[in-house]
Order: C-alpha cells, then sequence, then structure tokens
C-alpha cells in the first residue's frame, strides 16, 4: 500500500497544488531614512518607541499614540473632545473646506488636530497637548488654538504643568486671520500660565513650523525636540530663494537649531519620558501655592 498518492483531476490528469501565498502586509515596515532603508519588524519598532534600531530614525506618531507613550501606563482622560471646528469663511480651493474637514475626522477618528489629555507623567498630575499631522497637516485652527487656552485655563485653575506637543505644517490657511488669531490668543494664555507661577515643557516634533513655531511651540520654559526634526518658520526652499544663498547642511533640523541657540535640548524619544520626569521633578510640586 502506498503511503502518498498524486491526485489527480476527473481527466487524469495531475492536479496542480493550490498557489501558496505568505501574508506578509503590515508585518514589516521599511525605515522611511533614504540612508537606511531597513526592514523592521514592526513589534520591534513599537518596542523601540517607533524609532529605527539601526540608524536611530524617528518615525512620525499620531497624536493618541503620542500620549500612549507619555502618560504613565498610557493611561489618560481625554479633555474637551467635543470642540469642533466650523467653515466661517466658506473657503474653497481645490475642494472645499468643509469636505476636508469630514474627510480628516473620517481618516484620523479626531474632530480637530489636537488631542488634550490628563493624567500622569513621572508621578506628576499633569496636562499634555498632542498635535495630529494627519488632520490637514497637523495646521493650527481656531479649533487647536481653543484647545490650548482651554488646556491652560485648566492648568492655572488647577495648578498643574503643561507639555504641549508640536507637530504642525503651521496655520491653516482656510481659516484665515482667525487662525492667526490663535497665536496671540495662546500667547497671552501662556503669559497667564507664567504669571501663575506653573511650568511649560513645549516638545518640538517633526515637523514644526509656520505658526506654530512663531508662537507657543518656541515659548516653554524648557523647549526640547526630538532628534532630526524640522524645526523653522518659512520652508528652505522659500528662504534660499528669498536671500539668493544656499542654505548651510543641515539648516532648519533640530541639532542645528539647538546648536544656535534657539532649543534647551535634543532628546532621542526612548529617552523623552524620563527626561521629562526629571524635569517636572525639577520645578518642584506646583499644585499649592
Amino acid at each position: 500500500m502506498a503511503w502518498f498518492k498524486r491526485q489527480t483531476d476527473k481527466l487524469g490528469e495531475v492536479a496542480l497544488p493550490e498557489e501558496r501565498t505568505v501574508k506578509t502586509e503590515g508585518i514589516f515596515v521599511k525605515c522611511e531614512n533614504e540612508d537606511c532603508g531597513v526592514t523592521i519588524y514592526r513589534k520591534d519598532l513599537k518596542t523601540s518607541s517607533s524609532v529605527c534600531p539601526t540608524c536611530g530614525y524617528h518615525f512620525r506618531l499620531g497624536a493618541r499614540e503620542r500620549l500612549q507613550m507619555l502618560f504613565d501606563d498610557g493611561q489618560y482622560e481625554e479633555r474637551d473632545a467635543s470642540v469642533s471646528p466650523t467653515d466661517p469663511l466658506k473657503f474653497v480651493d481645490k475642494s472645499p473646506y468643509s469636505e476636508r474637514l469630514r474627510k480628516a475626522q473620517k481618516d484620523t477618528g479626531l474632530r480637530d488636530a489636537l488631542v488634550t489629555g490628563e493624567g500622569k507623567l513621572g508621578g506628576h498630575d499633569v496636562v499634555i497637548c498632542a498635535m495630529e499631522f494627519k488632520f490637514i497637516g497637523g495646521s493650527m485652527g481656531s479649533v487647536v488654538g481653543e484647545k490650548i487656552a482651554r488646556a491652560i485655563e485648566y492648568c492655572i485653575k488647577q495648578r498643574l504643568p503643561l507639555i504641549v506637543v508640536s507637530c504642525s505644517g503651521g496655520a491653516r490657511m482656510q481659516e484665515g486671520a482667525i487662525s492667526l488669531m490663535q497665536m496671540a490668543k495662546i500667547s497671552a494664555a501662556l503669559a497667564r500660565l507664567d504669571d501663575a507661577g506653573l511650568p511649560y515643557i513645549s516638545l518640538l516634533t517633526n515637523p514644526t513650523t509656520g505658526g506654530v513655531t512663531a508662537s507657543y511651540a518656541m515659548l516653554g520654559d524648557f523647549n526640547i525636540a526630538e532628534p532630526d526634526a524640522i524645526i523653522g518658520f518659512a520652508g528652505a526652499r522659500v528662504i534660499e530663494q528669498t536671500i539668493r544663498q544656499k542654505l548651510p547642511k543641515g539648516f532648519q533640523r533640530s541639532e542645528f537649531v539647538l546648536e544656535h541657540g534657539m532649543l534647551d535640548a535634543v532628546v532621542d524619544r526612548r529617552e523623552l519620558r524620563d527626561v521629562l520626569t526629571k524635569l517636572l521633578n525639577f520645578t518642584g510640586p506646583v499644585n499649592s501655592k
């Protein structure tokens, strides 16, 4: 008796085995650093806080991912989640602004480009605002300004430190002067936070540009950034065309900005929680006058 038999179809011909497929989609991710490009096991990338274990490239994090990474045990209570944008100018470019908002809300599951959370970091009660770049480039509109201003006022009332994680292309052009007014609105609120003797830590990630850089991103008691993050106001190409000069290598990268005195530190994401905890320890207890 034969142990193995060749399978045949009804016509007596040998039947071919079914095509084998290996499902690897989503299991691996390629490093986005052009000088690296190594293939990384997604679980390993998550373990390393979305930092390439080979070259140290920092992958972009979403707002909720950022909050889960920073808060103790990833636990926090979201604040002001119901604040929603409007279309005051009925703005239309390639598509109506209202349609852009609906698409961004569907794609991200957020109402706008910022999430505010309250919880503990290193045992300290703290409020953290994190920007979402996938929501129209993390642009700062009326909702972003309102939610940060509300977070500041809440910190003053509850005497809590504030951390803002910036990841933005700048002010949202579809809201015109209304978005630009958020720069002054947030800056004034931060002045009140300073008068109250409460610490504000600004974390700049890739990219932090435009009106965000020109306002609250650079107003921290401590301004720190992740490695190789683009930080600036106008784009490098615009600057080169304006001054008609070639910009130095690494211009507008966080290390360049640190070297020229605009940052206090550049911190690897894998060390970020420890550094933030030390800064909060340094500022001391703030929930009593």
